[in-house]
């Protein structure tokens, strides 16, 4: 074992850091500042630089010099979120974010920051949660000024425009709307309603336009209200009241757009202060330069005095919401139980990390763990723990599990049984091993710890600086052990008790434990729930000692490393592919010494082709089926190699199977033994099977009620690749496979295999060659001829065409549809055309989002990308929307239509920056060796061998013109095109939205009620209008205006016929059906013959031939 030991530092409190501030006067144009003067605690490898500033207006920063950086990133974290929304406008904060991006006083175009990202190869993105909000983004290196001062802008003067704030309410209502049927989403807000009342943790963070709006407007009549009791001493008639509501729509609508903006602004004066942002940079300059920059940008940001980090110290739950087993209804075909303890804040106790340490303990899957146990009884597939917080300032403690069908009737005993192993913990001593063990699994992870993207790095270093850490620790304070005491356990073992948790269970269908109601329903995402206090039964069973003999504690953990050196030489250049060792007719073998990371790791992939992994859909579920059984048989064996820093996994794919392992090599040779033998002699049970049998039909189900957008890309897969089956196809296998016929499929297929071996990292050749020898001698097949192995090819669309394939979303409570739009261009192998079809993905992909999710709205989840596959490249775009698939259509053909014409007109300098953009992403550096085998690995798999395809497409792209890119666009995506090639995948909701009275009807309804003498409520009328389907709200009408004319029953008849002709002459845009005969559609009846009467491609050739070394 490497012995680190316990880590030791100098500064040993955050209160210790006060004086170890040093202050830099104003220089010229660049602020004061304070800079940290103790040096940062960083890993062994880590050859980056590291300094803290603080500004004078309180906030802090990390600055990362990364010399070997060719993209920079920076992310500001603020201490604010969900829990700062005000009591009336719920989802606030969230929306706030939002409006951030859509342009400040220095940069007032709406789309500039994303489009200069876009242009300098860079991508952004934010996230609310409960008491933070997140702000990254990543750039070129040389472009990382002027995102910063774009990005810094965001915090000192955004515009908050009005034209802006109407549209993003109708993104923020199609953001909540694409999670309304996320089961994580729902449970976790049927948990948080249950929280006791007057606690932030019961609002729901999302919003939508309703609760914004409704907010709004009650504030705005509040406001109105005191005004008019001011003017009037409280008095005021109702007529003068109606004759100020009978402004128009618009009018009324631009009234409370001005108002919600007047509510954003004063909110973000509030809580957006400089003492609760937290900044990272990381960059390729130099600290001081980063020190200007960081200055110069984030000094304007104001302080206002509020409180730093606003804590929520009090508990969600107390005594009456504890003791209780809350039964949720899922979409999914799922059986969970999750056991939720609220304890302290976690955070103070960043040395010692307790409940780390009992969730190590009771999370464990070796031998004797509660998980083994469960497992063998068939009751659960998956055992997990983790530590969360509420809120800052309360944490929770959970166990989460997922059960099988006889696990959910038992779960009684289930949860019984993960008391009984807490109450082992309880009476036992913890063995001095164990901390120790932990204390080095903990300092190997941090010394050892790969380089990951620069936006990843500036997203987590950012969120570390709000813990009550000394700065000289913010990077080692949070990953290791810095000590241990048994007491400090101990007191959090006591809160780990069933009278202080909660037990939730959530499934499909409760009839199998005989609940069947009354369900309440939880408001925000319409979730089906009951909520009963635990029964004696089951308290006094869970508070009894263990009883079961196979439960115990861990033994010492045989895969930590003993060898972590790494012998790192001077290379004068790290080579950009592997070489093949070996070529057989059984094997090919490639390998590649680590020339450039220098880590004690490497990466293994081993590929094992057949002939009958996937000529039919039984076979590709058996094959799956293969694989899910390996992987059950491993789990006690494998569980501490992947707590020493080695993983593992082995799946089925359309070829065959794959095993992948990585980690510490000392020992990744042990583990690749031990499972290759596993796959060689597994043996195949009834029980097992059956256990495997219903994950596979879980998981085939489930992905039928994935999001609509995940279900139009499969569909559009299934059409244009070869050798798919359907979901439905293989749901309809899974119940006919039994024991024997599944063992004569595993044996005829581990009989003739064809292999592929990738060694890359901290290995010798000789290494890779044991490697080989050891997968030829265990598994022990013979070789599959060439001709028996089926080689990769894509389907191909004819030339013209313009096909559409309309099916319904299974889950028929999704609101959602989607369109899967792909136009195809040429054959991969074309270098030109491929290189072309990229720059247009880069080109289409920031204007596609500005003018479909942002200026159009018409969905939140818009996505474009170039499709690569087997001798196919094309180019595609993907949104889910609430709206008609018909009316997605036509907009993503008028977005189309109007790109020709900017790309016609586009300056040569903003072309050659796009150009540029792309240049940097195909030439970008790679960050560790898993990123290194993954690209190696897929340039194999593809069968090209093409490992310089992404230089020499850089090198290609340097010659590309606009004239070019121009006419393929033309010629391949262009609706006019009469060459073009298209088919696109409606995914159509079974649930549409029932339409509600549009903008324009509205108006005029509300000008024919004024011409008629009718009076009106403002608030009501309007929020009617925009809340309830129009026959709901033509139910209102009626009765109010049967009300209003009593006695002239005629009137009222006139002008609910005017609403009746309003209403289908100007309908909802976007949600009525649309037509698309007249534009050449042609529908596709059954998508497997369509798929059939396709020409393959040709398959993917060589493009450089490769001799053994």
């Amino acid at each position: 074992m490497h012995g680190f030991g316990v880590p030791t530092s100098t500064i040993t409190d955050v209160n210790d850091d006060e004086s170890k501030w040093r202050f830099m006067p104003a220089e010229g144009d660049l602020p004061a500042y304070y800079v940290y003067s103790t040096e940062i605690q960083k890993s062994l490898a880590d050859e980056r630089e590291y300094r803290v500033v603080r500004f004078e207006n309180g906030l802090q920063a990390v600055l990362v010099h990364d010399a070997k950086a060719d993209k920079a990133a920076a992310c500001i974290d603020v201490a604010v979120g969900d829990f700062n929304d005000p009591e009336d406008m719920p989802g606030l904060a969230h929306f706030c974010e939002h409006l951030l991006f859509m342009g400040t006083k220095q940069f007032p175009k709406e789309n500039e920051y994303d489009e200069y990202l876009t242009r300098n190869n860079g991508e952004s993105n934010a996230v609310t949660s409960a008491c933070n909000t997140v702000f990254f983004f990543s750039v070129t290196s040389n472009a990382l000024q002027g995102a910063l001062e774009r990005f810094s802008s965001f915090f000192h003067s955004p515009l908050f425009s009005e034209s802006c704030v109407m549209r993003e309410l109708n993104a923020i209502d199609s953001e909540n709307s694409s999670y309304l049927q996320d089961d994580d989403w729902r449970v976790r807000q049927v948990v948080n309603t249950l929280a006791r009342p007057g606690h932030p943790l019961r609002k729901s963070g999302i919003g939508n336009k309703k609760t914004l709006m409704k907010g709004a407007r009650s504030g705005k009549a509040s406001r109105q209200g005191s005004a008019r009791d001011r003017s009037s001493g409280g008095g005021g008639s109702k007529g003068s009241k109606n004759s100020q509501s009978t402004r128009t729509r618009n009018g009324d609508e631009k009234a409370t757009g001005l108002e919600i903006r007047r509510r954003v602004i004063e909110w973000w004066n509030k809580e957006y202060c400089a003492g609760r942002m937290s900044l990272a940079i990381v960059g390729k300059e130099s600290l001081d330069g980063l020190t200007r920059m960081a200055t110069t940008f984030f000094s304007p940001i104001k302080n206002r005095g509020q409180d730093p980090l606003p804590h929520v110290r009090d508990s969600p739950y107390g005594k009456n919401e504890l003791s209780s087993v809350v039964y949720i209804k899922t979409i999914a075909d799922v059986n969970n139980v999750t056991i939720v303890f609220p304890i302290p804040d976690q955070i103070p106790l960043w040395r010692v990390k307790p409940a780390e340490f009992l969730a190590h303990l009771i999370g464990h899957e070796g031998p004797g763990s509660l998980h083994a146990y469960l497992k063998n009884k068939g009751w659960i597939t998956a055992l997990e723990t983790s530590v969360e917080e509420f809120g800052r300032g309360t944490s929770s403690f959970n166990l989460d599990l997922e059960l099988t069908k006889d696990g959910l009737k038992n779960y009684r005993e289930v949860v019984q049984t993960c008391f009984k192993y807490i109450n082992l913990l309880r009476s036992s001593e913890l063995p001095k091993w164990f901390q120790e063990e932990i204390i080095t699994l903990d300092a190997l992870e941090f010394h050892f710890d790969e380089k990951v993207s620069a936006a990843l790095y500036a997203y987590y270093i950012a969120g570390l600086m709000e813990l009550p850490i000394p700065r000289a620790l913010i990077l080692s304070g949070a990953r290791l052990t810095w000590g241990w005491d048994e007491s400090v356990v101990q007191e959090l073992l006591k809160e780990l008790v069933i009278g202080n948790s909660l037990i939730i269970v959530a499934s499909q269908d409760h009839s199998v434990i005989e609940k069947d109601g009354p369900w309440l329903t939880e408001p925000w995402y319409g979730t089906k729930y009951m909520v009963e206090k635990m029964d004696d039964v089951l308290v006094t069973a869970a508070s009894a000692p263990s009883d079961i003999p196979s439960l115990a504690l861990p033994k010492p953990n045989e895969f930590i490393p003993n060898n972590v050196e790494v012998e790192k030489v001077k290379v004068p250049q790290a080579k950009n592919r592997p070489a093949i060792i070996k070529r057989s007719p059984l094997m090919d073998v490639w390998f590649k010494k680590d020339d450039q990371f220098w880590t004690p790791r490497a990466q293994v992939v081993i590929e094992a082709r057949s002939p009958f992994a996937s000529s039919s859909a039984c076979e590709v579920v058996m094959t799956r089926l293969f694989a899910y059984l390996v992987q059950d048989a491993l789990t006690e064996y494998s569980y501490d190699a992947e707590l020493a820093g080695l993983c593992y996994d082995f799946s089925s794919t359309i070829r065959g199977v794959t095993l992948s392992l990585g980690g510490y090599n000392d020992k990744l040779h042990v583990l690749a033994e031990h499972i290759l033998t596993k796959v060689k002699n597994i043996v195949i049970k009834e029980d097992r099977l059956e256990l495997m049998k219903e994950k596979a039909q879980q998981e085939l189900a489930n992905a039928l009620l994935s999001d609509p957008y995940m279900l139009g890309t499969y569909y559009l897969s299934y059409i244009l690749l070869d050798r798919e089956f359907t979901i439905e196809e293989q749901v309809a296998e899974v119940s006919r496979i039994t024991v024997e016929k599944l063992r004569e499929h595993v044996r005829r297929f581990l009989s003739e295999l064809k292999f592929t071996i990738l060694v890359n990292g901290n290995f010798w050749r000789g290494d890779a060659s044991r490697i080989a020898t050891m997968v030829e001698e265990i598994l022990d097949a013979r070789a599959v001829p060439e001709k028996n192995l089926i080689p990769k090819r894509s389907r191909i669309l004819p030339r013209p065409c313009n096909y559409v394939w309309e099916l319904p979303v299974p889950n028929t409570d999704e609101t959602n549809s989607c369109v899967a739009y792909y136009c195809h261009v040429d054959r991969y192998s074309n270098a030109g055309m491929r290189v072309v079809c990229n720059l247009l993905a880069q080109i289409l992909q920031e204007p596609a989002f500005d003018t479909l999710r942002t200026k159009e709205q018409v969905a939140y989840i818009v996505t474009t990308e170039a499709w690569e596959n087997v001798e196919s490249v094309g180019w595609s775009i993907f949104i889910q929307s609430e709206k008609d698939p018909g009316y997605i259509e036509t907009r993503i053909e008028a977005f189309l239509t109007h790109m020709r014409e900017v790309l016609e007109k586009m300056p040569e300098q903003e072309f050659e920056e796009h150009k540029a953009a792309l240049i940097h992403e195909l030439t970008e550096k790679l960050k560790n060796i898993l990123e290194e085998t993954s690209q190696f690995w897929t340039t194999i798999r593809s069968g090209y061998f093409n490992f310089y395809r992404r230089e020499r497409d850089a090198k290609l792209l340097k010659s590309i013109n606009k004239d070019d890119v121009v006419k393929v666009f033309k010629m391949f995506l262009d609706p006019a095109s009469p060459s073009r090639s298209k088919l696109s995948v409606h995914m159509r909701t079974q649930n549409p939205s029932a339409p509600k009275l549009s903008d324009r009807a509205t108006e005029k309804f509300f000008a024919a009620l004024q011409k008629a003498g009718v009076e009106i409520e403002e608030e009501e009328s309007a929020s009617l209008c925009e809340e309830l389907p129009i026959a709901q709200a033509r139910d209102y009408w009626e009765q109010a205006l049967c009300e209003r004319f009593k006695d002239k029953s005629h009137a009222a008849h006139k002008l609910l016929k005017e609403f009746d002709r309003l209403a289908k002459k100007y309908p909802q845009e976007g949600y009525e059906p649309v037509d698309l005969s007249q534009a050449n559609v042609v529908f596709i009846k059954d998508g497997a013959d369509f798929r059939r009467s396709l020409a393959l491609s040709a398959p993917a050739m060589p493009v450089e031939e490769y001799e053994v070394e």
